[in-house]
């Protein structure tokens, strides 16, 4: 690691240390409680607001929009502006948007209020983790942070399965925004007690506008493609020409990087082989998270018969035991290194999707789910601790912001992508509406996800070989 972060680590004490850990994965808690919450709230959200049918989508979509599309905007401008006051803004500005949800009065108003989310979601997420990987040095108490972060996102997503029925039977979707903005005011009033300021010292503040602009378009092109592909089809003009936007401008992108003299992505981090395989790891496995959750939520939902309430409770095993393996991923990454468990967590993702996809049209949870999402969750949390752990290792403090930005946009933007995946696999090979024939379409969708997560595999074991092992 650089001296300089080694440095800035040794500021704090480790009582501080460990009181920044836990405002950060406070903050990490909130940003996956939120987006997980509002997926089982949806049904409820486009009925007491009268969206037009298909339209309740977009109060998911705005969100990914605004965050995918901002993230290494908002790293970026935290490693110039101070990382600490870019966090407080965001988070202030994820309360007052929450509010803002909450009190929407139309549909259009939520849309909007979702968006501004996402975008101060775009600005939280990042920082808080560039922040995290700032406060403690690279190597076993880092790896140890890292799968406190990771694990406080299988709490996020565990509670919101938890809360989220029962929150909205009783009190109304509303207070499934309004739930966010106390904790946003608590971690802002902390931040300053709690959290160092740091920034890039860089000889200029250049924020490589024309950079900005082009990766913001790519990233707004590729989401809004991959969203939109399962509606229009993959062939179709708008899906074609998006994604041949996309490729364009990332081009252009790439160009544009090589000449700028404070690029907002620098050429180092795309060359290193442990950030660039990393990150491609992440990406597969966000696929394969989001693609198998989004599978499972319509089996036992739509043939299965599930309440959300039930279906919560019963899912809950899922992210519980990504937070073990998450734990025990960062101790084997600290002596074996990141390609190994990487592969073991993609390895058993996969075999958890296999067993899924044999599920019947009278499935039960326990002799059906149970087996599946006990191999499925370990590997998501160990793989998702290692493949953070590579893409960020070796990252000097300077460009810690963006680095994150790209860590948090490859979960993301691969989470996007798989469920446009699983969802075309699911409604071309379903035979008929009833449920013999949408369990045969969501059989092949969990055979899809075996398939993301077996071409992870490959990239961890091509991309991810020769990185050094962190040391203590």
């Amino acid at each position: 690691m650089s001296v300089t972060t080694a440095s800035s680590a040794t500021l704090t004490t480790p009582a501080r240390r460990r009181g920044a850990l836990v405002l950060l994965c406070l903050a990490g808690f909130m940003v996956i409680l939120d987006a997980q919450i509002v997926v089982l709230a949806l049904p409820s959200v486009a009925g007491g607001l009268d969206f037009a049918p298909g339209g309740a989508q977009w109060v998911m979509s705005a969100y990914l929009l605004g965050f995918g599309g901002l993230l290494l905007l908002g790293g970026r401008v935290a490693d110039l502006l101070g990382r600490r006051r870019v966090f407080m803004t965001g988070t202030l500005l994820f309360g007052l948007s929450s509010l803002l949800c909450g009190f929407a009065w139309s549909a259009g108003v939520l849309v909007v209020a979702r968006a501004v989310q996402g975008v101060s979601a775009a600005v939280m997420a990042p920082t808080a983790l560039a922040l995290l990987i700032d406060t403690f040095e690279e190597g076993p108490e880092r790896n140890k942070a890292l799968a406190i972060w990771s694990g406080s996102g299988g709490f996020g997503a565990t509670a919101a399965l938890l809360i989220g029925g029962p929150l909205t039977d009783v009190l109304g979707w509303r207070w499934i925004f309004f739930l966010n903005v106390p904790a946003a005011l608590l971690l802002v009033a902390l931040s300053p007690l709690l959290l160092r300021e740091s920034r890039a010292e860089a000889r200029s503040r250049s924020y490589d506008p024309a950079g900005a602009l082009t990766v913001t378009a790519a990233l707004v092109a590729c989401i809004y493609a991959v969203v939109e592909a399962p509606r229009a089809g993959w062939l179709s003009a708008q899906t074609v020409g998006l994604l041949a936007l996309f490729a364009t401008l990332a081009l252009l992108f790439a160009r544009i990087e090589t000449r700028a003299p404070e690029p907002l992505v620098p050429p180092s981090l795309l060359r290193s082989r442990s950030v660039s395989g990393g990150n491609l790891v992440v990406f597969l496995l966000g696929s394969c998270a989001f693609g198998m959750s989004f599978t499972l939520s319509q089996y036992g939902q739509g043939v299965l018969g599930y309440s959300p309430l039930w279906f919560g409770l019963c899912n809950v095993v899922m992210p519980a035991t990504a937070v073990i393996g998450s734990y025990a991923g960062q101790a084997l990454v600290t002596r074996v290194g990141a390609r190994p468990v990487a592969a073991v967590g993609l390895a058993l993702v996969g075999a958890g999707s296999l067993l899924l996809a044999g599920v019947p049209v009278d499935g039960g949870f326990v002799r059906d789910l149970l087996p599946g999402l006990l191999l499925f969750g370990p590997g998501l949390g160990a793989c998702a601790v290692a493949g953070s752990i590579a893409a960020l290792t070796g990252v000097a403090e300077r460009e810690s912001g963006v680095a994150s930005g790209i860590n948090t946009a490859a979960f993301q933007i691969g989470g996007a992508f798989g469920v446009a995946v699983v969802s075309s696999v699911a409604l071309s090979v379903a035979d008929g509406p009833g449920p013999a024939g949408l369990t045969a379409g969501y059989r092949a969708a969990f055979a899809a996800c075996a398939l993301l997560a077996a071409v992870g595999l490959g990239w961890a074991s091509t991309l991810l070989r020769g990185t050094r092992r962190p040391t203590g």
